[in-house]
Protein backbone atom coordinates (compact mmCIF):
# COMPACT_ATOMS: atom_id res chain seq x y z
CA UNK A 1 0.00 0.00 0.00
CA UNK A 2 1.47 3.35 -1.01
CA UNK A 3 1.92 6.40 1.22
CA UNK A 4 -0.51 9.24 0.80
CA UNK A 5 0.38 12.88 1.23
CA UNK A 6 -1.40 15.71 3.02
CA UNK A 7 1.49 18.17 2.79
CA UNK A 8 3.99 19.53 0.27
CA UNK A 9 5.72 16.19 -0.30
CA UNK A 10 4.49 14.01 -3.21
CA UNK A 11 2.50 10.86 -2.57
CA UNK A 12 4.19 7.51 -3.14
CA UNK A 13 3.43 6.22 -6.64
CA UNK A 14 2.95 2.54 -7.37
CA UNK A 15 5.77 0.65 -9.06
CA UNK A 16 5.62 0.43 -12.86
CA UNK A 17 7.52 -2.86 -13.03
CA UNK A 18 6.48 -5.03 -10.07
CA UNK A 19 3.86 -6.86 -12.14
CA UNK A 20 6.54 -9.16 -13.59
CA UNK A 21 6.92 -10.80 -10.15
CA UNK A 22 3.31 -11.94 -10.41
CA UNK A 23 3.46 -12.96 -14.07
CA UNK A 24 6.56 -15.11 -13.56
CA UNK A 25 5.41 -16.79 -10.37
CA UNK A 26 4.60 -20.48 -10.95
CA UNK A 27 2.14 -20.69 -8.05
CA UNK A 28 0.16 -17.81 -9.55
CA UNK A 29 0.05 -19.58 -12.91
CA UNK A 30 -1.19 -22.77 -11.26
CA UNK A 31 -3.88 -20.84 -9.40
CA UNK A 32 -5.16 -19.32 -12.65
CA UNK A 33 -5.26 -22.74 -14.32
CA UNK A 34 -7.44 -24.02 -11.48
CA UNK A 35 -10.18 -21.40 -11.91
CA UNK A 36 -13.65 -22.35 -13.12
CA UNK A 37 -15.61 -19.94 -15.31
CA UNK A 38 -19.28 -20.55 -16.11
CA UNK A 39 -19.71 -21.38 -19.81
CA UNK A 40 -20.73 -18.62 -22.20
CA UNK A 41 -24.37 -18.20 -23.09
CA UNK A 42 -23.98 -19.88 -26.48
CA UNK A 43 -23.40 -23.17 -24.62
CA UNK A 44 -26.54 -22.89 -22.50
CA UNK A 45 -29.30 -25.48 -22.84
CA UNK A 46 -32.72 -24.14 -21.86
CA UNK A 47 -35.31 -26.50 -23.27
CA UNK A 48 -36.04 -28.50 -20.10
CA UNK A 49 -36.36 -25.38 -17.92
CA UNK A 50 -38.62 -23.27 -20.13
CA UNK A 51 -42.37 -23.04 -19.69
CA UNK A 52 -44.86 -21.01 -21.68
CA UNK A 53 -46.24 -17.85 -20.09
CA UNK A 54 -50.04 -17.94 -19.88
CA UNK A 55 -51.63 -14.46 -19.37
CA UNK A 56 -54.26 -14.71 -16.66
CA UNK A 57 -57.30 -12.78 -15.52
CA UNK A 58 -56.57 -11.69 -11.96
CA UNK A 59 -58.30 -10.00 -9.03
CA UNK A 60 -55.48 -7.45 -8.69
CA UNK A 61 -56.68 -3.86 -8.74
CA UNK A 62 -53.87 -2.06 -6.90
CA UNK A 63 -50.08 -1.97 -7.03
CA UNK A 64 -47.84 -1.09 -4.09
CA UNK A 65 -44.14 -0.60 -4.80
CA UNK A 66 -41.66 -0.22 -1.93
CA UNK A 67 -38.26 1.33 -2.54
CA UNK A 68 -35.60 3.33 -0.73
CA UNK A 69 -32.44 5.27 -1.27
CA UNK A 70 -29.57 6.63 0.79
CA UNK A 71 -26.53 8.83 0.45
CA UNK A 72 -23.48 9.48 2.60
CA UNK A 73 -22.86 13.09 3.59
CA UNK A 74 -19.64 14.42 5.20
CA UNK A 75 -20.19 16.32 8.44
CA UNK A 76 -16.55 17.26 8.73
CA UNK A 77 -13.80 16.81 6.15
CA UNK A 78 -10.13 16.47 6.91
CA UNK A 79 -8.98 14.86 10.14
CA UNK A 80 -10.76 13.66 12.17
CA UNK A 81 -13.46 13.14 9.57
CA UNK A 82 -17.13 12.61 10.34
CA UNK A 83 -20.05 11.48 8.19
CA UNK A 84 -23.66 10.44 8.29
CA UNK A 85 -26.15 8.74 6.00
CA UNK A 86 -29.52 10.13 4.96
CA UNK A 87 -32.13 7.49 4.08
CA UNK A 88 -35.47 7.98 2.38
CA UNK A 89 -38.07 5.26 1.84
CA UNK A 90 -41.40 5.23 0.12
CA UNK A 91 -44.44 3.04 -0.48
CA UNK A 92 -45.95 4.03 -3.83
CA UNK A 93 -49.58 3.09 -4.46
CA UNK A 94 -51.72 3.39 -7.57
CA UNK A 95 -54.72 1.68 -9.11
CA UNK A 96 -54.39 -0.45 -12.22
CA UNK A 97 -57.39 1.31 -13.78
CA UNK A 98 -55.62 4.69 -13.44
CA UNK A 99 -52.69 3.33 -15.39
CA UNK A 100 -54.95 1.90 -18.10
CA UNK A 101 -56.79 5.23 -18.37
CA UNK A 102 -53.48 7.06 -18.63
CA UNK A 103 -52.27 4.79 -21.43
CA UNK A 104 -55.44 5.42 -23.44
CA UNK A 105 -55.34 9.22 -22.99
CA UNK A 106 -54.21 11.34 -25.90
CA UNK A 107 -52.96 14.04 -23.53
CA UNK A 108 -51.54 13.41 -20.07
CA UNK A 109 -52.46 16.10 -17.53
CA UNK A 110 -50.40 16.72 -14.36
CA UNK A 111 -53.31 15.59 -12.19
CA UNK A 112 -53.37 12.29 -14.09
CA UNK A 113 -49.70 11.66 -13.30
CA UNK A 114 -50.33 12.60 -9.68
CA UNK A 115 -52.60 9.57 -9.38
CA UNK A 116 -49.52 7.43 -9.99
CA UNK A 117 -47.46 9.28 -7.38
CA UNK A 118 -49.45 8.63 -4.22
CA UNK A 119 -46.49 7.91 -1.95
CA UNK A 120 -45.74 7.81 1.77
CA UNK A 121 -42.17 8.87 2.58
CA UNK A 122 -40.04 7.96 5.59
CA UNK A 123 -36.82 9.82 6.39
CA UNK A 124 -33.95 8.59 8.56
CA UNK A 125 -30.69 10.42 9.41
CA UNK A 126 -28.01 8.08 10.79
CA UNK A 127 -24.56 9.07 12.07
CA UNK A 128 -22.09 6.51 10.69
CA UNK A 129 -18.53 7.81 11.16
CA UNK A 130 -16.76 10.10 13.58
CA UNK A 131 -20.04 11.19 15.20
CA UNK A 132 -22.62 9.79 17.59
CA UNK A 133 -25.73 10.85 19.44
CA UNK A 134 -25.08 13.02 22.50
CA UNK A 135 -27.09 10.63 24.68
CA UNK A 136 -25.05 7.58 23.64
CA UNK A 137 -21.61 6.49 24.82
CA UNK A 138 -20.54 4.77 21.58
CA UNK A 139 -21.23 4.68 17.87
CA UNK A 140 -22.68 1.17 18.20
CA UNK A 141 -25.19 2.34 20.79
CA UNK A 142 -25.96 5.42 18.67
CA UNK A 143 -26.81 3.31 15.60
CA UNK A 144 -28.89 0.85 17.61
CA UNK A 145 -30.88 3.53 19.41
CA UNK A 146 -31.47 5.61 16.28
CA UNK A 147 -32.91 2.65 14.36
CA UNK A 148 -34.99 1.54 17.35
CA UNK A 149 -36.54 4.98 17.86
CA UNK A 150 -37.17 5.39 14.13
CA UNK A 151 -39.12 2.12 13.99
CA UNK A 152 -41.01 3.01 17.17
CA UNK A 153 -42.03 6.40 15.75
CA UNK A 154 -43.01 5.59 12.17
CA UNK A 155 -46.55 4.31 11.62
CA UNK A 156 -47.27 4.98 7.91
CA UNK A 157 -50.57 6.65 8.84
CA UNK A 158 -51.68 3.61 10.85
CA UNK A 159 -52.30 3.25 14.58
CA UNK A 160 -49.41 0.81 15.11
CA UNK A 161 -45.70 1.39 14.61
CA UNK A 162 -43.18 -0.44 12.44
CA UNK A 163 -41.67 -1.77 15.67
CA UNK A 164 -45.04 -3.27 16.62
CA UNK A 165 -45.14 -4.91 13.19
CA UNK A 166 -41.65 -6.30 13.79
CA UNK A 167 -42.95 -7.95 16.99
CA UNK A 168 -45.91 -9.34 15.01
CA UNK A 169 -43.43 -10.80 12.50
CA UNK A 170 -40.76 -12.13 14.87
CA UNK A 171 -43.16 -13.71 17.39
CA UNK A 172 -45.60 -15.00 14.70
CA UNK A 173 -48.49 -13.11 16.25
CA UNK A 174 -50.47 -13.55 13.03
CA UNK A 175 -51.13 -17.20 13.95
CA UNK A 176 -54.30 -18.11 15.81
CA UNK A 177 -52.45 -20.88 17.67
CA UNK A 178 -48.79 -20.44 18.50
CA UNK A 179 -46.20 -22.85 19.90
CA UNK A 180 -43.70 -21.89 22.60
CA UNK A 181 -41.01 -21.70 19.90
CA UNK A 182 -43.14 -19.14 18.05
CA UNK A 183 -43.04 -16.87 21.09
CA UNK A 184 -39.26 -16.56 21.29
CA UNK A 185 -36.32 -15.63 19.11
CA UNK A 186 -32.69 -16.59 19.59
CA UNK A 187 -30.47 -13.57 18.99
CA UNK A 188 -27.18 -14.80 17.54
CA UNK A 189 -24.99 -12.22 19.28
CA UNK A 190 -25.26 -9.96 22.28
CA UNK A 191 -25.30 -6.26 21.22
CA UNK A 192 -23.44 -5.36 24.44
CA UNK A 193 -20.42 -7.49 23.56
CA UNK A 194 -21.02 -10.38 25.95
CA UNK A 195 -20.35 -13.87 24.66
CA UNK A 196 -23.08 -16.25 23.58
CA UNK A 197 -26.58 -15.99 22.22
CA UNK A 198 -29.55 -14.31 23.88
CA UNK A 199 -33.04 -15.79 24.10
CA UNK A 200 -35.65 -13.09 23.51
CA UNK A 201 -38.94 -14.26 24.98
CA UNK A 202 -42.10 -12.38 24.09
CA UNK A 203 -43.26 -12.65 27.70
CA UNK A 204 -40.17 -10.71 28.85
CA UNK A 205 -40.62 -7.89 26.34
CA UNK A 206 -41.58 -4.50 27.78
CA UNK A 207 -44.30 -2.27 26.39
CA UNK A 208 -41.50 -0.33 24.68
CA UNK A 209 -40.37 -3.48 22.79
CA UNK A 210 -37.16 -3.95 24.77
CA UNK A 211 -35.56 -6.70 26.87
CA UNK A 212 -33.02 -6.74 29.69
CA UNK A 213 -29.62 -8.19 28.85
CA UNK A 214 -29.15 -11.14 31.24
CA UNK A 215 -25.45 -10.31 31.70
CA UNK A 216 -25.05 -6.53 31.54
CA UNK A 217 -28.63 -5.64 32.56
CA UNK A 218 -28.63 -3.05 29.77
CA UNK A 219 -31.53 -2.80 27.29
CA UNK A 220 -31.69 -5.01 24.23
CA UNK A 221 -34.04 -3.54 21.65
CA UNK A 222 -36.33 -5.69 19.53
CA UNK A 223 -34.68 -4.11 16.49
CA UNK A 224 -31.42 -5.79 17.57
CA UNK A 225 -32.77 -9.01 15.99
CA UNK A 226 -31.25 -7.69 12.75
CA UNK A 227 -27.77 -7.87 14.34
CA UNK A 228 -26.62 -4.63 12.73
CA UNK A 229 -24.42 -4.02 15.78
CA UNK A 230 -22.07 -6.65 14.34
CA UNK A 231 -21.28 -4.33 11.43
CA UNK A 232 -20.46 -1.23 13.50
CA UNK A 233 -16.79 -0.51 14.23
CA UNK A 234 -15.93 2.31 16.59
CA UNK A 235 -12.80 3.28 14.64
CA UNK A 236 -13.77 2.74 11.00
CA UNK A 237 -17.46 3.56 11.42
CA UNK A 238 -20.84 2.12 10.50
CA UNK A 239 -20.99 2.75 6.74
CA UNK A 240 -21.26 -1.01 6.28
CA UNK A 241 -24.74 -1.07 7.81
CA UNK A 242 -26.26 1.26 5.18
CA UNK A 243 -27.25 -1.48 2.74
CA UNK A 244 -28.64 -3.60 5.55
CA UNK A 245 -30.67 -0.72 6.98
CA UNK A 246 -32.16 -0.13 3.54
CA UNK A 247 -33.21 -3.78 3.20
CA UNK A 248 -34.56 -3.96 6.75
CA UNK A 249 -36.79 -0.91 6.44
CA UNK A 250 -38.06 -1.75 2.96
CA UNK A 251 -39.08 -5.17 4.25
CA UNK A 252 -40.72 -3.72 7.35
CA UNK A 253 -42.71 -1.21 5.30
CA UNK A 254 -43.94 -4.08 3.14
CA UNK A 255 -44.80 -6.22 6.19
CA UNK A 256 -46.56 -3.26 7.82
CA UNK A 257 -48.86 -2.79 4.82
CA UNK A 258 -49.60 -6.52 4.57
CA UNK A 259 -50.32 -6.73 8.30
CA UNK A 260 -52.74 -3.81 8.27
CA UNK A 261 -54.57 -5.19 5.24
CA UNK A 262 -55.00 -8.51 7.06
CA UNK A 263 -56.25 -6.66 10.16
CA UNK A 264 -58.71 -4.35 8.47
CA UNK A 265 -59.77 -6.00 5.23
CA UNK A 266 -58.17 -9.36 4.55
CA UNK A 267 -60.15 -9.80 1.32
CA UNK A 268 -58.31 -6.78 -0.12
CA UNK A 269 -55.01 -8.66 0.13
CA UNK A 270 -55.86 -10.63 -3.02
CA UNK A 271 -56.41 -7.34 -4.89
CA UNK A 272 -52.93 -5.94 -4.29
CA UNK A 273 -49.66 -6.68 -6.09
CA UNK A 274 -46.63 -5.85 -3.94
CA UNK A 275 -43.35 -5.03 -5.69
CA UNK A 276 -39.98 -4.57 -4.03
CA UNK A 277 -36.86 -3.33 -5.75
CA UNK A 278 -34.69 -6.21 -4.52
CA UNK A 279 -34.67 -10.02 -4.43
CA UNK A 280 -36.94 -11.84 -2.00
CA UNK A 281 -34.23 -12.51 0.55
CA UNK A 282 -32.50 -11.34 3.72
CA UNK A 283 -28.73 -11.10 3.47
CA UNK A 284 -25.60 -10.89 5.61
CA UNK A 285 -26.26 -10.34 9.31
CA UNK A 286 -30.03 -10.19 8.68
CA UNK A 287 -30.15 -13.53 6.83
CA UNK A 288 -31.74 -15.50 9.68
CA UNK A 289 -34.95 -13.50 9.15
CA UNK A 290 -35.61 -15.47 5.97
CA UNK A 291 -37.00 -18.32 8.11
CA UNK A 292 -39.65 -15.98 9.46
CA UNK A 293 -40.51 -14.83 5.93
CA UNK A 294 -40.97 -18.43 4.76
CA UNK A 295 -43.30 -19.08 7.73
CA UNK A 296 -45.31 -15.95 6.96
CA UNK A 297 -45.49 -16.90 3.26
CA UNK A 298 -46.94 -20.27 4.17
CA UNK A 299 -49.53 -18.73 6.49
CA UNK A 300 -50.57 -16.09 3.94
CA UNK A 301 -50.92 -18.60 1.12
CA UNK A 302 -52.94 -20.95 3.33
CA UNK A 303 -55.17 -18.37 5.03
CA UNK A 304 -55.40 -15.55 2.47
CA UNK A 305 -53.25 -15.01 -0.62
CA UNK A 306 -50.12 -13.10 -1.56
CA UNK A 307 -49.18 -11.46 -4.84
CA UNK A 308 -45.62 -10.23 -4.55
CA UNK A 309 -42.59 -9.82 -6.80
CA UNK A 310 -39.00 -8.81 -6.18
CA UNK A 311 -37.40 -7.15 -9.20
CA UNK A 312 -33.66 -7.15 -9.81
CA UNK A 313 -31.95 -4.49 -11.91
CA UNK A 314 -28.32 -5.53 -11.53
CA UNK A 315 -26.14 -8.45 -10.54
CA UNK A 316 -25.10 -11.81 -11.93
CA UNK A 317 -28.64 -13.01 -12.69
CA UNK A 318 -29.49 -9.83 -14.61
CA UNK A 319 -26.24 -10.06 -16.59
CA UNK A 320 -26.96 -13.70 -17.40
CA UNK A 321 -30.52 -12.87 -18.48
CA UNK A 322 -29.16 -10.25 -20.90
CA UNK A 323 -26.68 -12.74 -22.35
CA UNK A 324 -29.36 -15.37 -23.11
CA UNK A 325 -32.09 -13.00 -24.28
CA UNK A 326 -32.04 -14.25 -27.85
CA UNK A 327 -32.22 -17.87 -26.68
CA UNK A 328 -35.44 -17.35 -24.72
CA UNK A 329 -38.60 -17.20 -26.86
CA UNK A 330 -40.97 -14.32 -26.21
CA UNK A 331 -43.70 -15.18 -23.74
CA UNK A 332 -41.52 -17.70 -21.90
CA UNK A 333 -40.49 -18.33 -18.30
CA UNK A 334 -37.11 -19.80 -17.44
CA UNK A 335 -37.42 -21.73 -14.16
CA UNK A 336 -33.97 -21.71 -12.60
CA UNK A 337 -32.87 -24.99 -11.06
CA UNK A 338 -29.89 -25.33 -8.72
CA UNK A 339 -27.97 -27.25 -11.36
CA UNK A 340 -28.50 -24.45 -13.89
CA UNK A 341 -27.60 -21.68 -11.41
CA UNK A 342 -24.35 -23.31 -10.30
CA UNK A 343 -23.39 -24.27 -13.84
CA UNK A 344 -24.10 -20.98 -15.62
CA UNK A 345 -24.48 -18.16 -13.06
CA UNK A 346 -22.91 -18.82 -9.66
CA UNK A 347 -19.54 -20.64 -9.92
CA UNK A 348 -19.85 -22.68 -6.72
CA UNK A 349 -20.40 -26.29 -5.71
CA UNK A 350 -24.04 -27.30 -5.58
CA UNK A 351 -25.19 -28.43 -2.16
CA UNK A 352 -26.64 -31.93 -2.65
CA UNK A 353 -29.28 -31.36 0.04
CA UNK A 354 -30.07 -27.67 0.47
CA UNK A 355 -31.52 -25.49 -2.31
CA UNK A 356 -29.59 -22.51 -3.65
CA UNK A 357 -29.37 -19.64 -1.11
CA UNK A 358 -31.44 -21.65 1.40
CA UNK A 359 -30.01 -19.59 4.27
CA UNK A 360 -31.20 -16.24 2.91
CA UNK A 361 -33.96 -16.52 0.27
CA UNK A 362 -37.68 -16.86 0.85
CA UNK A 363 -38.57 -16.97 -2.85
CA UNK A 364 -37.46 -18.45 -6.16
CA UNK A 365 -35.88 -16.49 -8.98
CA UNK A 366 -37.17 -16.86 -12.50
CA UNK A 367 -36.19 -15.18 -15.77
CA UNK A 368 -39.19 -13.93 -17.72
CA UNK A 369 -39.22 -12.73 -21.31
CA UNK A 370 -42.46 -10.93 -21.98
CA UNK A 371 -44.38 -11.09 -25.25
CA UNK A 372 -42.95 -7.65 -26.05
CA UNK A 373 -39.39 -8.92 -25.66
CA UNK A 374 -38.41 -7.40 -22.28
CA UNK A 375 -36.30 -9.53 -19.95
CA UNK A 376 -36.97 -9.54 -16.22
CA UNK A 377 -35.32 -11.29 -13.29
CA UNK A 378 -38.19 -11.76 -10.84
CA UNK A 379 -38.17 -13.30 -7.36
CA UNK A 380 -41.45 -14.81 -6.21
CA UNK A 381 -42.30 -15.88 -2.62
CA UNK A 382 -42.86 -19.56 -1.97
CA UNK A 383 -43.82 -21.80 0.93
CA UNK A 384 -40.70 -23.91 0.54
CA UNK A 385 -37.49 -23.60 -1.45
CA UNK A 386 -36.74 -26.42 -3.90
CA UNK A 387 -33.69 -27.46 -5.86
CA UNK A 388 -35.64 -27.87 -9.09
CA UNK A 389 -38.85 -25.87 -8.83
CA UNK A 390 -41.73 -26.44 -11.23
CA UNK A 391 -44.24 -23.78 -12.23
CA UNK A 392 -46.79 -25.30 -9.82
CA UNK A 393 -44.36 -24.79 -6.91
CA UNK A 394 -44.47 -20.99 -7.31
CA UNK A 395 -47.88 -19.65 -6.24
CA UNK A 396 -49.58 -17.13 -8.55
CA UNK A 397 -46.73 -17.32 -11.06
CA UNK A 398 -48.70 -16.49 -14.22
CA UNK A 399 -50.97 -13.98 -12.47
CA UNK A 400 -48.02 -11.95 -11.18
CA UNK A 401 -46.18 -12.07 -14.50
CA UNK A 402 -49.35 -10.90 -16.26
CA UNK A 403 -49.01 -7.63 -14.36
CA UNK A 404 -45.23 -7.51 -14.68
CA UNK A 405 -45.79 -7.51 -18.44
CA UNK A 406 -48.59 -4.94 -18.13
CA UNK A 407 -46.50 -2.57 -16.03
CA UNK A 408 -43.54 -2.35 -18.41
CA UNK A 409 -41.90 1.04 -18.73
CA UNK A 410 -39.83 2.33 -21.65
CA UNK A 411 -37.93 4.87 -19.53
CA UNK A 412 -35.12 2.39 -18.85
CA UNK A 413 -33.97 -1.02 -20.04
CA UNK A 414 -36.44 -3.73 -18.96
CA UNK A 415 -37.98 -1.37 -16.39
CA UNK A 416 -41.29 -1.53 -14.52
CA UNK A 417 -43.34 1.64 -14.03
CA UNK A 418 -43.91 1.25 -10.24
CA UNK A 419 -40.22 0.63 -9.56
CA UNK A 420 -39.09 3.47 -11.83
CA UNK A 421 -41.58 5.89 -10.26
CA UNK A 422 -40.82 4.87 -6.67
CA UNK A 423 -37.11 5.20 -7.31
CA UNK A 424 -37.56 8.68 -8.79
CA UNK A 425 -39.61 9.78 -5.81
CA UNK A 426 -37.34 8.54 -3.00
CA UNK A 427 -33.81 8.18 -4.42
CA UNK A 428 -31.13 10.69 -3.42
CA UNK A 429 -28.88 11.76 -6.30
CA UNK A 430 -25.20 12.54 -5.99
CA UNK A 431 -25.88 16.01 -7.43
CA UNK A 432 -27.53 18.14 -6.28
CA UNK A 433 -29.21 16.15 -3.46
CA UNK A 434 -26.05 15.13 -1.63
CA UNK A 435 -24.55 18.62 -1.90
CA UNK A 436 -27.72 20.21 -0.51
CA UNK A 437 -27.90 17.61 2.28
CA UNK A 438 -24.23 18.23 3.07
CA UNK A 439 -24.84 21.96 3.52
CA UNK A 440 -27.99 21.24 5.54
CA UNK A 441 -26.26 18.74 7.85
CA UNK A 442 -23.16 20.82 8.45
CA UNK A 443 -25.23 23.91 9.27
CA UNK A 444 -27.57 21.96 11.58
CA UNK A 445 -25.03 20.05 13.70
CA UNK A 446 -24.26 22.00 16.83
Amino acid sequence: MSYSSNGPKPYERASKSSHHHIINDESVKESLKGLFLPPKSDNVSLEQLLCKFVPTQTSIQHVVAVDGGYTEVPLREGYPSAAMHFFQFGALHFRIEDLIALESSRHVAPEDMQKLKNIDRLKLPLATRGARRKDCASLRESVRKTLYEFLAKEKLSEDLSLLDTLAWFVFRKYKSARTEDDKKWILGSNPHGADGTVSLNEADMTAAFAFECPITKKPIYLSDVFRLHERVEEETGASGVAGYVSGVIEHLVLLHIIRNLVRKNSAALSQVLFIIDRPTGWFGVTASMHKLSLELNGWLFDQHNLFMAGLEKSGAFVEHAASIQELVPRGSILLLSDEYIYRHISPGDEDPVRPYAATSYYGHKIIFRSRNGQMYVVSLPVKKLMKTPAAADIPNLHAILTHVEQLHCDMFENALLPVALANKLVSLSAHPSSQILKAFAQSSVA
